[in-house]
């Protein structure tokens, strides 16, 4: 298990609905989770409640998911929808990746109706690329992060095709089940059933994985290779 994972979502939410299950059960394992959120996502906010407000609640809620994974929550100063695909946010977390030193990063698939969604894939293949070139002069030394790995996301579904499987354990998926719960999104919103969405997806991945619980993750076309020697 990785030491350090390092989830990159376009929005709070959008990388604990998606691969909490494999954060929550690495966290269980001893790795170290931050979640980096590159909007608030604030522009969905409930009936009575103004932006700014809910803005602040789901930093808390964020901070709440990754407190009980013992982790770190991160939230970038970008408005919901309004997230710029540029250098200056790539540097941003960039800066993060060399701080933080990840093992893995897991981010957005790169098509998606959400163009936050979009964003966040590109701004994470650019600052994986600005870290890990050790000649780009920062405060911090380079760092290398495997990956990206992108999460499946029914928002994120076109062209998705499910590759990698990674196993989701009992205590795990219940960690996840709570800490999920702290989102009011996913259990006060009317617009779809996000809780039972993603623990149905996580069961049946499971199943293909041979296990009671997986999720699983696309990668880049040109890593998809494997050598093996059949005249051995």
């Amino acid at each position: 298990m990785a030491k350090t994972i390092m989830a990159v979502g376009g929005h709070i939410g959008d990388m604990e609905l998606t691969a909490g299950g494999v954060l929550a059960t690495a966290a269980l394992n001893g790795a170290k989770i931050i979640t980096v959120a590159l909007t608030g996502g604030e522009r969905g906010n409930p009936p009575g409640m103004s932006v700014a407000d809910y803005r602040k609640q789901k930093i808390e809620e964020a901070e709440a998911f990754a407190k009980m994974l013992g982790g770190e929550a991160i939230v970038f100063e970008y408005c919901d929808g309004e997230l710029p695909v540029n250098d200056d946010v790539a540097f941003k977390l960039c800066d993060l990746i060399r701080l933080h030193k990840p093992d893995v990063l897991i981010t957005h698939w790169k098509n998606s109706m959400h163009k936050d969604h979009i964003a966040a894939h590109d701004i994470t293949l650019k600052a994986q690329f600005y870290a890990g070139l050790k000649s780009i002069e920062r405060e911090l030394p380079g760092h290398y992060a495997q990956g990206p790995y992108y999460a499946e996301n029914w928002e994120d579904s076109a062209d998705f095709t499910p590759y990698v499987y990674a196993p989701v354990s009992e205590e795990g998926f219940k960690l996840w089940e709570k800490a999920i719960s702290l989102h009011w999104f996913v259990t006060g919103s009317t617009s779809f059933k996000y809780k039972e969405y993603y623990a149905a997806l996580k069961r049946t991945r499971g199943l293909f994985a041979r296990r009671d619980y997986a999720e699983a993750f696309q990668i880049e076309d040109y890593k998809k290779y494997q050598i093996i020697d059949l005249a051995k």
